[in-house]
């Protein structure tokens, strides 16, 4: 039986994306937790990321986000930063400030699966925004992702690629048993004639990021959409605006990275690699179907460099 759900859609959907959240400043981590790879994610944190997200700068993108009346919210992964129990917690009363269930859609990052534990832990703190319409492929497993939901015309599919991985590792991992799964979904959704938007962490293309960071099993994800095809793939990870094709049955299907919701604009000039990326953005995707063709335009906001204030950046037709 479908989960039942009050939202009730507009005639054009708007979809917004934000990605990489790394909730700060960290609580409390006591000695016994960082017996672990937690070690060097928590060294991290203090040498680069303390001072670059730990200010007002995500709460400033979210209630100009909000402003914006998004139809649905994406979140794709890395909420938190070391998958601390508290950091979990935190999180999930995060999440239900940002919307209720049924209007935001969550997938897991590679700091949200930091350790061997916390995919367990993630999917029973955060499961009402991230499972689907229907029990998944995946739910025999006791798994809720890949999932499915539908809003309108538009199909939301969430794909996991979180792992937990050795320490200075920050791989993902798309396996056999997730293409066939996700294929499944992707076919379902084109027989009732939806737009296919696929929620995935780590970027699928190729020479996205290093090899420590990259996603093992991104030619199988690309071989699936090659295959089935999809309208719109959205992911995090990098922490930079990006945008790369890949080829279709239809068309190119295109992949859309955002910057991390959290990245100052304050500290943005400093050095270290986490300030030469762009600071805090989010992407407005505003679906819509004309006769039998769909459109997509997507408005990028954010703080632009020097400046501390939101505005729009720029506007492009997908």
């Amino acid at each position: 039986m479908a989960r039942s759900s009050s939202y009730q859609p507009s005639k054009m959907f708007r979809l917004a994306h934000i990605s990489d959240i790394h909730m700060g400043p960290l609580p409390p981590v006591r000695r016994r937790e960082l017996a672990s790879k937690r070690i060097t994610g928590y060294l991290n944190w203090q040498r680069n990321r303390a001072g670059a997200m730990a200010d007002d700068t995500l709460e400033r993108l979210v209630a100009h986000m909000k402003q914006a009346k998004p139809d649905h919210i994406a979140v794709t992964g890395d909420l938190i930063n070391l998958a601390l129990k508290e950091e979990i917690r935190l999180a999930a009363a995060w999440l239900n400030q940002l919307g209720p269930p049924e209007q935001v859609s969550v997938v897991p990052g590679n700091h949200d699966t930091y350790t061997p534990d916390a995919l367990k832990r993630i999917i029973e703190a955060w499961r009402p925004y991230m499972t689907g319409d229907e029990p998944g492929p995946a739910e025999a497993d006791g798994l809720p992702l890949p999932y499915l939901r539908v809003r309108g015309d538009v199909a939301i599919i969430g794909v996991n690629s979180g792992r937990a991985t050795l320490p200075f590792y920050a791989t993902g991992t798309f396996r056999r048993k997730n293409a066939e799964q996700t294929a499944g979904l992707l076919r379902q959704a084109k027989e009732a004639g939806q737009y296919r938007v696929v929620l995935i962490h780590h970027p699928p293309f190729l020479k996205a990021t290093a090899r420590h960071k990259r996603l093992i099993g991104a030619a199988r994800f690309r071989k699936m959409i090659e295959q089935e095809g999809a309208d719109l793939i959205l992911h995090g990870h990098t922490h930079i605006l990006s945008r790369e094709e890949i080829a279709g049955p239809d068309g190119p299907v295109p992949v859309i990275g955002v910057p991390s919701a959290s990245a100052s604009p304050r500290l943005e000039e400093k050095r270290g690699h986490e300030h030469k990326r762009p600071a805090a953005r989010y992407n407005l995707f505003s679906i819509d179907k004309q006769g039998e063709a769909w459109t997509c335009k997507m408005q990028q906001y954010g703080f632009a460099a020097g400046e501390d204030t939101i505005r729009l950046i720029e506007t492009s037709e997908i």
